[in-house]
């Protein structure tokens, strides 16, 4: 009787707990992303703005965050990051449009955007090749359990990676889509 006890106390606890949410007015679970978030080079005819996101349900613990936009479908063999931002204060959870362009100010003071594959800090919007077809953009905020990442902005997607994956408290993400064909 004990244990039954103790696995329904248990399963209301852990049920009643919620998950860390991200959603956005620019972009949705799943669609496609407007051309104004594309990339504005390599032939693809984008505004290069990075789009509004929005996080909830912030796990307790929480002291910053981690943003992260990658895409699994890109033809390399790890795939391509497209925007990286850390040391966001815990006290933060919403980034305007265009937060993740250079020279903007609009994000909070101490926000890292460091490299991402197109050798540039900020947001590089989606940009697949045009005979690639469909590629996932997966939009990810990152709870860390600490309250900054020991690095200047020149450091690589990979460094940042395994921060999170050593102190992350919990994390979101929304996929959104975009072709060229």
């Amino acid at each position: 009787m004990k244990k039954i006890g103790l696995a329904l106390i248990l399963s209301s606890v852990m049920g009643s707990a919620q998950a860390l949410e991200l959603s956005s007015d620019d972009i949705v679970e799943g669609g496609l992303m407007d051309i104004k978030h594309a990339f504005d080079q390599w032939g693809c005819g984008g505004k290069n703005i990075s789009p509004h996101l929005k996080w909830s349900d912030v796990p307790e613990g929480t002291k910053s965050f981690v943003l992260t936009v990658y895409d699994p479908d890109a033809p390399t063999i790890s795939g391509f990051w497209h925007w990286v931002a850390f040391n966001i204060p815990a006290d933060v959870t919403e980034l305007p449009q265009g937060a993740g362009n250079q020279g903007s100010k609009l994000l909070p003071q101490g926000v890292v955007q460091s490299n991402t594959d197109f050798n540039a800090q900020g947001y590089g919007g989606p940009c697949p090749p045009t005979t690639d077809g469909m590629h996932r953009y997966q939009f990810s905020i990152h709870a860390m359990k600490v309250d900054k990442l020991p690095f200047g902005a020149d450091i690589n997607p990979a460094s940042v990676g395994y921060q999170i994956h050593v102190n992350s408290l919990a994390s979101a993400t929304l996929t959104a889509t975009y072709n060229r064909d």
